[in-house]
């Protein structure tokens, strides 16, 4: 495995602006492959009472600094753009426009650093008619297919997912790819670019199996549609006797028959995508199912080649021995000494933890350090924080 001094991004400095959501899911992805990451937050407003959030404490920012800044103020602008000046990454998530309006925008930084990757994360992307709408996970699921094409309640309305699936995978993940591409090709041209990176395009793209299918035939996919969405009682889920649940995935024909043999119901083996049969199908498995425990029937099946998986709670998950000895969770140390465990970096190549985390406080920013790093003379920087430019 890599260590700190060969970790992928090693020496890649990067300045992320985006609290929450994708932008910040990308620099914890960068971080966990070495990046050096300053979070950027604003300066509280006098009178008000900062909120620093629950995560910085937790697996978001660990091992991140940390930096104040009111990006109003003419001080505390300039004092941003000289950071800005010796950074590889920008990662943004204001409003399309808003950063042009703060004087900060890929534009103004691109003229002192020419070598500079912005990323842009946004809903729906820095053009087009919804590009200045607001939303969540769930209206980029939405405008993508993913809902439609996902379970229904009872009433008809589409499940939630139970995940963040479009921040984390369509926003995050994508923005993390497209930052470590334009690094490569800043490595052979010199120079840096805009990149613009929309979570409803990626949820899209995530939908490219279905979007691909009915651009090819006019087949209009949703709920029940394919083998993925429900149609067959080889990819579902059942329910044990003791009220917990197995996932099935036993698409392909050898490991259904393997399934089959196992509950005793060889007889639905040539059967398998007989769309008449499939109710039938569905109460033989779901009786089945019913006679023993959840753990009971993975102790069997799993290893059996019937694609069978115990459908996990999330207390559970953390403590599954799959994840476990995979090193997924990490130990971690507060700063009050109480000691706690969170998600380890888990993306292929990043580096594992090497004993606990030390967490710091939360309240504790980094900013004068980094701009006199950066060349600012110390008693500049002192002024800045007396104006309460900078924090």
């Amino acid at each position: 495995m890599p260590d700190a001094v060969t970790s992928a991004l090693d020496g890649v400095r990067v300045l992320d602006l985006a609290s929450v959501g994708p932008g910040a899911r990308a620099s914890r992805i960068l971080a966990d492959y070495g990046a050096d990451v300053t979070k950027v937050g604003a300066v509280p407003r006098a009178g008000a009472v900062q909120i620093v959030p629950p995560y910085y404490a937790y697996s978001g920012n660990r091992g991140m600094t940390r930096a104040l800044f009111d990006l109003k103020s003419d001080g505390g602008r300039e004092a941003f753009l000289r950071l800005a000046d010796d950074a590889d990454v920008i990662i943004e998530s204001f409003r399309p426009g808003v950063v042009d309006k703060l004087g900060i925008g890929f534009g103004t930084v691109q003229e002192r650093n020419a070598g500079i990757v912005y990323c842009s994360t946004s809903g729906f992307g820095q053009t087009g008619p919804r590009s200045t709408w607001a939303g969540h996970d769930v209206n980029y699921l939405a405008t993508s297919g993913f809902l439609d094409c996902s379970g229904r309640r009872a009433d008809g309305r589409p499940a939630l997912p139970g995940a963040t699936v479009a921040d984390i995978a369509a926003g995050g993940m994508q923005a993390a790819m497209a930052v470590m591409a334009a690094l490569l090709r800043r490595g052979r041209t010199g120079v840096g670019e805009h990149l613009d990176v929309s979570i409803a395009d990626g949820a899209l793209a995530m939908m490219s199996l279905y979007v691909d299918e009915y651009l090819a035939t006019g087949v209009e996919p949703g709920p029940g549609h394919y083998i993925l969405t429900g149609r067959f009682a080889c990819y579902e889920i059942y329910t044990c006797s003791d009220g917990r649940h197995v996932s099935v995935g036993a698409i392909e024909p050898q490991f259904w028959a393997n399934l089959c043999q196992a509950l005793g119901l060889d007889r639905f083996i040539e059967a398998q995508t007989d769309d008449a049969r499939q109710d039938e199908i569905r109460v033989a498995l779901g009786g089945a199912f019913a006679t023993r425990t959840r753990d009971e029937w993975v102790d069997q099946l799993g290893q059996a080649n019937t694609c069978v998986a115990p459908v996990n709670t999330v207390a559970e998950a953390v403590c599954d021995p799959q994840y476990v000895a995979r090193g997924d969770i990490a130990d971690a140390v507060a700063p009050d000494g109480s000691t706690f465990r969170q998600s380890a970096p888990i993306w292929a190549g990043t580096t594992p933890p090497d004993g606990p985390y030390d967490i710091r406080d939360g309240t504790i920013t980094d900013t004068a350090t980094l701009l006199v790093d950066a060349g600012m003379d110390e008693d500049e920087v002192t002024g800045l924080v007396e104006s309460g430019a900078v924090q």
